[in-house]
């Protein structure tokens, strides 16, 4: 069974940047051909992909969050890591992180982390 657990600071001061970490069991980041993702879903609003780590190491951005997304990942600890620069109220959001395959559809996700930006 695979499993992804989000960790990290529930609250974030504006300006200030955010770190998630996701922990993987039961399969490993390295895997044929898997990407890992984060996405978020803000208030009222849909879900939003951020971005992704591939299995080979790729990184993958959106490009509405290129300029503040970072994706790195420790593969001796099966994790990879999520920082958003310079974070905005209009970050808040609750965040997951996902597998997903290579045909685009995740397949296992964690619970989610409700992230709040504010001061």
């Amino acid at each position: 069974q695979v499993r992804l657990q989000e960790s990290g600071p529930g609250l974030v001061q504006p300006s200030r940047t955010l770190s998630l970490t996701c922990t993987v069991s039961g399969d490993s980041i390295t895997t044929d051909y898997y990407y890992w993702s984060w996405l978020r879903q803000p208030p009222g609003k849909g879900l939003e992909w951020m971005g992704a780590k591939s299995y080979a190491g790729n990184t993958y951005y959106s490009p509405i969050l290129e300029s503040r997304i970072s994706i790195s990942r420790d593969t001796s600890k099966n994790q990879f890591t999520l920082h958003l620069t310079s974070v905005t109220p209009e970050d808040t959001a609750m965040y997951y992180c996902a597998r997903v395959t290579v045909v685009g559809g995740a397949d296992y996700w964690g619970q989610g982390t409700q992230v709040t930006v504010s001061s």
